[in-house]
C-alpha cells in the first residue's frame, strides 16, 4: 500500500497485525522492501513482532526524484576524497524522516528500527534525531561513515561503476549476479538460479538505476554521521559479516564503538547479502535482543 510520509508517496508492507511491538525494517542502497527475505520477516513475526517494511524514496514503488538528475558520480567521488562536500538531491536525514513519516502514517508511536547497509545509516540517523520513537536500533552490515575506514574491495568498487552489457532483462540480471557473486557470503553461496529468480522478480517490480545513483550520492554527502552516533541512547545491536567485501567489518566495529553501550556481534562466513542461512543467524541474534529491549522500556 502507498502512504503519504514526509510529504512523499511511500510504498509500505505491514505484516503481523496490530497490537504487537513493531519492527521497522529499512533496506539498503538501491534495494526494495522485497530485499528483506520473507523468511526473515516471518521469523520476526513468529517471535511476536509486527513487521513494517517500505521502499525508500527514489526506489521500488515509492516516489522518485528523476527531476533532480543523477549528478556525476565520478566527480563527486573525487570531491569526497578531497574532503569536499558531496552534492546530492537529498540526504540520509531526509530518508530517515521518510521512515519516521511511515510510522506517523500508521499511527505507530515507537518501533524497533532495523537497517541493513545504507538502511543501517538511515536507522542511525532516526535513532539519533527521534529518540522517543526508537525503542532499539539494529545496524546490519553498515558503517559509521567515518573518514579513514576501509572501503569496498577494489574489484567490488569497479563493478559498482560498471554498466551492464545491454539493456535487456537477461543482461541486467546477469550484471547484478556478477556483483552479487563478489559480495556474497562465502560460507553460504546461493545458486545462480535462486539469484536470477529473485533479481528478475525485483526488476519486474521496479527497475530504477538512476534512483540508486542518487542514493549513492546521499551516502557520500553524509559526512557528519560520526558526530551524530554518540547521541544514540537506545539499546543498540551492531551485526556484521566477517567476510564483507563491500562494507568491511571495521566499519561495523567503528559504528559500535561510537554508540554508547552498543553490542557488536561478528558473523563468520557472512558477506554483504542475506541468504537463508544468514537470515536465520540474524534472527537468532535479533529476536532476543528486541525482547530484551521491550523489557528495558517497561515501567
Amino acid at each position: 500500500m502507498k502512504l503519504l510520509a514526509n510529504g512523499l508517496q511511500i510504498e509500505v508492507d505491514d505484516t503481523g497485525g496490530e497490537g504487537r511491538p513493531v519492527a521497522l525494517l529499512i533496506m539498503g542502497l538501491g534495494m526494495q522492501l522485497v530485499g528483506w527475505p520473507q523468511d526473515f520477516v516471518q521469523a520476526l513475526v513468529d517471535a511476536g513482532f509486527r513487521v513494517v517494511r517500505h521502499d525508500n524514496r527514489d526506489i521500488g514503488l515509492s516516489q522518485g526524484f528523476d527531476h533532480a538528475g543523477t549528478g556525476n558520480i565520478v566527480w563527486e567521488s573525487i570531491r569526497q576524497k578531497l574532503g569536499l562536500q558531496v552534492r546530492s538531491a537529498y540526504t540520509l536525514q531526509d530518508m530517515a524522516r521518510d521512515s519516521l513519516g511511515v510510522l506517523d502514517a500508521l499511527g505507530i508511536k515507537q518501533a524497533h528500527v532495523i537497517g541493513a547497509s545504507m538502511g543501517g545509516m538511515i536507522a542511525q540517523h532516526l535513532a539519533a534525531e527521534a529518540p522517543e520513537r526508537v525503542a532499539s536500533l539494529v545496524s546490519i552490515m553498515s558503517s559509521s561513515g567515518a573518514r579513514g575506514l576501509p572501503g569496498p574491495r577494489s574489484d567490488v568498487a569497479a563493478m559498482l561503476l560498471r554498466r551492464p552489457l545491454g539493456g535487456g532483462e537477461a543482461e541486467l540480471v546477469a550484471h547484478s549476479i556478477r556483483l552479487l557473486r563478489l559480495i556474497q557470503s562465502p560460507a553460504y553461496p546461493q545458486s545462480t538460479e535462486a539469484l536470477a529468480e529473485r533479481l528478475t522478480f525485483s526488476m519486474r517490480r521496479a527497475y530504477r538505476p538512476a534512483g540508486m545513483f542518487r542514493q549513492m550520492l546521499a551516502i557520500g554527502a553524509d559526512a557528519r554521521r560520526p558526530e551524530v552516533l554518540p547521541r544514540i541512547k537506545c539499546p543498540t545491536l551492531v551485526l556484521h559479516g566477517e567476510a564483507d567485501a563491500l562494507v568491511p567489518m571495521a566499519c561495523g566495529l567503528d559504528t559500535a564503538k561510537r554508540i554508547p553501550g552498543a553490542k557488536f556481534v561478528s558473523i563468520p562466513g557472512m558477506g554483504h547479502d542475506l541468504p537463508p542461512e544468514v537470515c536465520a543467524i540474524l534472527a537468532h541474534h535479533i529476536a532476543p535482543f528486541l525482547h530484551a529491549a521491550e523489557e528495558h522500556h517497561k515501567p
